[in-house]
């Protein structure tokens, strides 16, 4: 049976010469993994150039609730990117988000908000004039609460956050899984501000670094074989 959803493509795989499995987060499905016969040709009518990471699709899709490996009947690319294919810098942070996406969503269920909340932020990222430099931290602290372990808002004298128990709290705890000013500070920042607020955020470049190390760890600590992230790496050179 046919169904019409839309999707976020996370990664595709080559299959066999000619073929491949794209694995992607659908509205209707939740994560799914799809085999696409003839992606690898150069006229195909469903391309490996639909399938870069993060691309937002409207699809025609097979499901068998008992199956592990459905097809795609039918693909395209909307919204279609306006800016992300041609900017270094949101290229960059894109393939980073793409990374923790994948690894943090291995065994995802339906989730419409979930699916929602990540959808409208590629979009709206796409659609900025310019990216605020602060974009990736703000989406990951954001994504949690749709993971389940966002943390609540800061209460007064609370100077430190534990990022094992998701709480701020007034003593520094007993471990080195923490943040205390100024990055408590950025962390709450990040926690109250709304994506339009966002360009006016102004994190310091050394704690921005900081502050996506320790935000990973967070991860970490909260999503069980997180596994290495090699992409960030890669962020912090392109972002400087």
């Amino acid at each position: 049976m046919r169904h019409k959803t839309r999707g976020i493509v996370l990664k595709h795989t080559n299959y066999s010469e000619t073929s491949v499995v794209a694995q992607i987060f659908t509205e209707k499905f939740g994560l799914q993994s799809y085999i696409v016969n003839g992606a690898r040709r150069p006229r195909a009518k469903i391309g490996t150039v639909l399938l870069q990471p993060l691309f937002l699709l409207d699809m025609v899709v097979s499901y068998n609730e008992r199956g592990t490996l459905h097809r795609i009947a039918e693909a395209r690319q909307l919204p279609a990117f306006q800016t992300i294919p041609y900017d270094v810098y949101k290229r960059a942070v894109l393939l980073f988000l793409n990374e923790m996406l994948y690894k943090s969503l291995r065994q995802q269920a339906t989730d419409e908000p979930l699916f929602d909340y990540i959808f409208n932020a590629v979009s709206w990222l796409d659609s900025a004039e310019k990216m605020p430099p602060d974009f990736h931290l703000y989406f990951l602290v954001k994504l949690s609460k749709f993971l389940g372990f966002h943390p609540a808002p800061p209460k007064p004298g609370c100077v430190f956050f534990d990022l094992k128990d998701g709480v701020f709290c007034q003593t520094l705890p007993g471990h080195p899984f923490a943040l205390q000013h100024p990055h408590t500070t950025h962390f709450a920042s990040l926690l109250s501000c709304s994506m339009e607020q966002l360009p006016s955020l102004r994190i310091p470049l050394a704690d921005r670094r900081f502050l996506l190390e320790r935000i990973i760890d967070f991860y970490r600590l909260h999503i069980d074989s997180l596994g290495e992230i090699k992409s960030h790496a890669i962020l912090e050179e392109v972002l400087g």
